[in-house]
């Protein structure tokens, strides 16, 4: 009888193991549908700036959308001022280069402080965090009018090293809080061994904690960088003919005889593509960088 009654309770756990597997299972495959919808309704916007971008301007302007339109180049080749209108290559390249000469230097500054934050904690280090993110709480709109007057004053309106400096000390704050939670798994036992083999404190940094955080580094890199080629405001304001970039291009497709809609999603898809480059070239970094500390 009690073979039995084994039996029967051996049959009853596999029944509510397999039941339990096939529960996960369901939930898995609902997520992963869950995450493709989100996917293609994020993709979706796109796609439609895409596919517009092809369009003749009078196709571009119908209402109801024209999805079968033919697709001409017209709207890329009045972007690249092949039509008599301004080149978009100075904006590309003061973009290019106040967004990397700004991110180089984020980095260079928010590495050291980042570890001496984590792998070699200060006192009150909590407290420095803190106000590393408080910089972040004030309006750009209540800080314009002061920076406005002092580049005046400086002669450095419309020059692309203000905006290296303006763009470096906004990202700061927000890469050394990036970097701090990513060197904090950084195990102190390398470290400790570098030292004892007579390692200084620069090469420890280059050549022990660097490759180790490399995927953190990557990924602050990579937001820095995005925030630098985004950003509008500042550029706007403190800028011109010379050092005008990208996003401020753009807006000047906004004209008081219209929106040029096929035009502008021309220029918006060709902005994006150094952004969507760096992203697709450092995604392995990227998700590795992310996830780091994730899991103990």
């Amino acid at each position: 009888m009690s073979d039995i009654a084994v039996r029967v309770r051996a049959r009853r756990e596999s029944r509510g193991s397999r039941g339990n597997r096939e529960g996960r299972g369901s939930r898995g495959t609902s997520l992963g549908l869950v995450a493709w919808l989100a996917g293609i309704v994020f993709f979706l916007p796109i796609a439609w700036m895409a596919l517009t971008s092809f369009h003749s301007e009078s196709d571009a302007a119908t209402n109801p959308p024209s999805f079968g339109a033919a697709l001409t180049l017209d709207g890329y080749r009045e972007f690249f001022g092949t039509g008599g209108g301004a080149s978009p290559w100075p904006a590309l390249i003061n973009s290019t280069v106040a967004s990397t000469v700004s991110t180089i230097c984020v980095l260079l500054l928010a590495f050291p402080a980042a570890y001496a934050l984590s792998v070699r904690p200060v006192k009150k280090w909590t407290d420095v965090l803190f106000f590393f993110l408080s910089t972040k709480m004030l309006p750009v709109v209540a800080g314009l009018l002061p920076i406005y007057l002092f580049a005046k004053n400086t002669h450095m309106l419309d020059n692309i090293w203000l905006l290296v400096i303006l763009y470096t000390s906004m990202n700061l704050p927000i890469a050394v809080w990036m970097m701090q939670s990513f060197l904090a798994e950084v195990p102190v036992a390398v470290i400790e061994a570098a030292q004892i083999d007579g390692a200084r404190l620069p090469t420890i940094l280059a050549r022990v904690v660097a490759p180790i955080a490399l995927p953190g580094i990557a990924a602050t890199a990579l937001i820095c960088f995005i925030f630098s080629w985004n950003e509008l405001l500042f550029a706007r304001v403190l800028t011109g003919v010379v050092a005008e970039t990208a996003p401020v291009f753009l807006t000047g497709f906004i004209t008081s005889q219209g929106l040029f809609l096929a035009k502008v999603c021309a220029a918006s898809l060709v902005i994006s593509l150094p952004v969507l480059a760096a992203g697709f070239a450092a995604q392995d970094k990227l998700v590795q960088g992310l996830s780091l500390g994730a899991v103990k």
